[in-house]
């Protein structure tokens, strides 16, 4: 296969690739470079990209941050617009990482990283498909139930927001986002927000 098969097959596989994917599939840095001067592939970001034809939505910067992020999650505001349980239009991707991890230095997309514990970055995770890449987004529940965790960072009003949309899309999730507001010990916080919505 020559180097231009060899880029298509792997993107049109894996949606955006890294420089070492693309290496690792026998194309080099001076082949890469060629491909994108002659249009074949384009630079997305630093280090990331993609075929020109494939489809661009609305959440191209998660699937970049996914790919530049190996191990993280998407949350916060980033995971309430996901999943349609805003006004927020945030400029950053958030994205939750483990405490521990090494602390990617990314230009595009802007990042705001979150730290969390093992238990707190593996808890109520889901796996969606955009723009080919799988990305990991916590689900409706557990992401209002952060916003009043990390209500310092979000602010209260997006969390009371988040909550009554929550609500009204997800009338029966009750129960769910009490057991994420109890991994997130936030029942207290929470609790007469829930009250208040009858």
């Amino acid at each position: 296969m020559t180097p231009t098969v060899r880029a298509q097959h792997l993107l049109r596989r894996v949606g955006i690739a890294r420089t070492k994917e693309l290496e690792e599939a026998g194309v080099s840095r001076t082949q890469i470079r060629r491909l994108v001067d002659t249009g074949i592939i384009e630079r997305v970001g630093r280090g990331l990209y993609v075929l020109p034809e494939m489809p661009r939505t609305e959440h191209q910067d998660l699937a970049e941050a996914t790919r530049r992020v190996p191990g993280g999650v998407i949350c916060l505001l980033s995971a309430l617009r996901f999943h349609g349980l805003t006004t927020q239009n945030p400029f950053e991707v958030w994205i939750a990482i483990d405490r521990k991890a090494w602390r990617p230095k990314i230009e595009h997309p802007p990042l705001r990283l979150v730290y969390l514990s093992e238990v707190g970055l593996h808890t109520g995770v889901e796996e969606h498909t955009t723009d080919s890449v799988t990305i990991h987004v916590f689900s409706a529940a557990k992401t209002v139930a952060d916003c009043f965790k990390f209500r310092n960072k979000t602010g209260i009003d997006v969390a009371v927001e988040a909550l009554r949309d929550f609500h009204r899309l997800y009338p029966k999730g009750l129960n769910d986002l009490w057991a994420f507001a109890e991994v997130d010990r936030v029942t207290r916080v929470i609790q007469p927000y829930l009250e208040s919505l009858g």
